[in-house]
């Protein structure tokens, strides 16, 4: 039996063909654009992939699962009120679901990943933007109206990088736009007082900074890039102790940039966990990197498809 995925992100979309295992069979993927060239090539692309049981769909919130409607993400300029269940589902002929990024990748993680075995888990997206998928006791919770997770939105400072429109939010600091920004403001000032940026050799180049760029210098021992990152690091940490206080995990699961870049994260994430956390929620909670790396995107939309018909009105 084979399965659709769809994943919707911020910088790129892709379409599968799976099988029950998560196998991918064939993929098609491209950079997302503006919203009605977007959704022309995902839906062109899903005809391409023939019959399946099912169509899965992951994409950033805010969205209605139950409704299977688009609500104007941030990362995704111009989706605004977008009926993408029935879309899919016109156009293949199968049922269609849609799930909140953070949530498919929490699925998926928990089913073939990391959270695998535990009752408790919460993933954090880390990519483009952040949000957090919350596994508990048990069973994926998304709330009374499917907004559980939104953990980005969350303040985390006065000021800071902006993510998901607030201004030193959990995003700001923790996703590939936040570091970027945080990189530029940190560049721009080093330039200023004549120290060199191994990221950014002058203010022409600033345009071209990014979280990844940034991450190449910090490993090559750049003292801006690697205090970029370790402000990053201390607020994943301030971030992270809120979830273990709240939700008392048996695990997090953290994707993307932290799973790439663990390194760089690490100690200082763990110091700020040890001051803020509750130490007995803290002592049985681990830490973890996604464990599916580059599939994970593949995987999520495919266990939606999978899990499609136990997800409808979960709370």
């Amino acid at each position: 039996m084979n399965y659709i995925g769809v994943d919707i992100g911020g910088t790129k979309c892709a379409v599968v063909l799976g099988d029950e295992n998560g196998k991918v069979l064939r993929k098609i993927k491209f950079p997302t654009g503006g919203f009605s060239a977007t959704l022309e090539k995902l839906l062109a692309a899903v005809s391409e992939m023939g019959e399946c049981a099912a169509v899965g769909i992951s994409c950033g919130g805010p969205l209605d699962a139950n409704s299977g409607v688009i609500l104007s993400p941030p990362n995704l300029p111009g989706w605004d009120e977008v009926p993408i269940v029935r879309l899919m589902s016109e156009r293949t002929g199968a049922p269609a679901y849609l799930c909140n990024d953070a949530d498919a990748c929490a699925l998926a993680e928990w089913k073939f990943g990391a959270g695998a075995g535990c009752r408790n888990m919460v993933f954090l997206t880390f990519g483009t933007g952040l949000g957090a998928g919350l596994i508990l006791n048990g069973r994926l919770y998304r709330g009374s109206c499917g907004m559980a997770g939104e953990a980005g939105h969350i303040r985390l400072a006065e000021d800071g990088p902006v993510g998901y429109g607030k201004n030193g939010s959990f995003e700001g600091f923790c996703s590939g736009g936040g570091i970027a920004r945080l990189g530029v403001a940190l560049a721009k000032q080093a330039l200023a007082e004549g120290r060199e940026v191994g990221y950014c050799r002058d203010e022409s180049e600033l345009a071209s900074v990014s979280a990844r760029t940034i991450a190449e210098a910090a490993h090559a021992g750049d003292p801006t890039a690697q205090e970029v990152y370790r402000i990053s690091a201390g607020k994943l940490g301030t971030g992270l102790s809120i979830l273990v206080d709240l939700l008392n995990p048996d695990r997090i699961v953290i994707g993307s940039i932290f799973a790439r870049d663990e390194a760089l994260f690490r100690r200082e994430m763990e110091e700020v966990l040890k001051k803020e956390a509750l130490a007995p929620s803290l002592a049985c909670c681990e830490i973890l990197p996604a464990a599916l790396g580059d599939r994970i995107g593949d995987v999520a939309a495919l266990t939606v498809a999978m899990e499609g018909e136990n997800l409808t009105g979960n709370r």
